[in-house]
């Protein structure tokens, strides 16, 4: 067997995976306890909340070739379910927020679904890599609009919701037409 490699390996190389997992767990965390918090700030002023801790989020556009729709697919748990459809069967949703933070090259999120009119909301907290996102933002500023799509694992569709602002999601866009990851940059944005 030949060894074959970039020339990146040893120890320093794992030394920064290492430390990239550790950066990107603490952050995931962070995400989930930033959506609780939401929540229970949402309960306390009497809205009925559903918190939705996806475990995969991905940036899809038709011509990654899986799909016809485009957004962010969040993979939720099978236990959620139930509570998405039933959820989405008495609103509507036609107010959102988009919180965010990028860090080595992904952005981590939650998305806050809110309709009025029943006072219910929906929290949904994902992260994705950066570098799988042009695809998305671009037929997002082609389109003029943007969607969350919420599936199970086995790719059952259970919601999609619309939003008019590409910018909430990918603060300005057009960056992503060449997009580079910076592994050494940190930034948030909070819509």
């Amino acid at each position: 067997m030949t060894e074959t490699g970039t020339g990146d390996e040893g120890p320093d190389y794992a030394e920064r995976i290492a430390a990239s997992a550790d950066v990107h767990s603490n952050a995931w965390q962070q995400t989930v306890e930033d959506m609780n918090a939401i929540a229970e700030d949402l309960e306390d002023e009497g809205w009925d909340v559903l918190t939705i801790p996806a475990g995969h989020t991905a940036p899809t556009n038709p011509d990654a070739g899986a799909t016809d729709r485009f957004g962010l697919v969040h993979v939720v748990p099978g236990n959620k379910a139930d509570d998405i459809e039933e959820t989405v069967e008495t609103g509507a949703f036609p107010q959102y927020r988009v919180f965010r933070k990028e860090m080595q090259g992904r952005v981590f999120m939650v998305t806050q679904l809110l309709d009025p009119e029943t006072e219910q909301a929906i929290l949904i907290a994902g992260n994705f890599e950066l570098r799988h996102a042009p695809g998305l933002v671009k037929t997002a500023l082609e389109e003029e609009d943007m969607y969350t799509h919420l599936q199970k694992l086995d790719k059952t569709h259970l919601a999609s919701f619309r939003h008019d602002e590409v910018e909430h999601f990918f603060p300005n866009p057009h960056r992503y037409e060449d997009y580079e990851v910076d592994f050494g940059a940190d930034s948030s944005d909070d819509e």
